[in-house]
């Protein structure tokens, strides 16, 4: 697993979405799509029982409504306009990729971002605990999973991002898993300036202030 985050000056929006667009490309002729088609390609290059599939997103921040796709809770860390684009790329070599980019939110400010389970809803608890490749046996919904054993950046998709002066900044990972028909349902940014990982507190990151439904979810 590779964790990485740097600002939007090292790697420009225009870079990252021309990124997304190839991924596309490269992708769909491969007949992955997140609903509908399936892959071409061998299932003996997956371990999962089903193809895995590739979840884009890309949309600025509203308030929370029937129709937000990307919603804000606080307006003051999260402001309403800033956008996120997110893309989540399954490989033949087992693993999946993902990178996430922001604009328009603080300037020079660490947020912590995470894969959950549920698209976004009107309150924040909606989008549920954090999305786990093996689920931790002993979580629930009054006790989200803080075992680093399973709260961790290779278990989960995390996407700790770090703004610049403008409030752009982009991330990326690389997790040892790849989707099947259960995947993420929303990226979620949060108030703490990195993921905790300590036992007991692996995972946690404050507050939600914003959350981006994903593509199909």
């Amino acid at each position: 697993m590779q964790l990485s985050w740097s600002n939007h000056s090292s790697i420009p929006w225009r870079r990252f979405m021309a990124i997304v667009v190839g991924a596309v490309v490269v992708v769909t002729p491969l007949g992955c799509a997140y609903r509908g088609v399936g892959m071409v390609a061998s299932a003996a290059a997956y371990t999962s029982p089903k193809p895995a599939s590739l979840l884009f997103s890309s949309d600025t921040l509203t308030m929370p409504g029937p129709a937000s796709k990307a919603v804000t809770y606080n307006r003051e860390l999260a402001p309403i306009g800033a956008a996120m684009t997110v893309a989540v790329t399954p490989s033949s070599e087992g693993v999946t990729r993902a990178e996430f980019a922001v604009s328009g939110l603080l300037p020079n400010r660490g947020y912590a971002v995470h894969a959950h389970t549920k698209a976004c809803g009107a309150t924040a608890d909606a989008a549920g605990p954090h999305f786990q490749n093996r689920i931790d046996p002993a979580a629930t919904p009054q006790a989200p999973s803080s075992n680093p054993e399973y709260a961790n950046p290779s278990n989960e998709i995390w996407l700790d991002v770090r703004t610049d002066a403008t409030g752009a900044g982009t991330s990326r990972t690389t997790v040892p898993f790849v989707l099947t028909d259960r995947a993420p349902g929303s990226i979620v940014v949060h108030e703490a300036m990195q993921t905790a990982t300590d036992p007991g507190q692996a995972g946690k990151a404050g507050a939600r202030l914003a959350c981006l439904t994903l593509a199909g979810r």
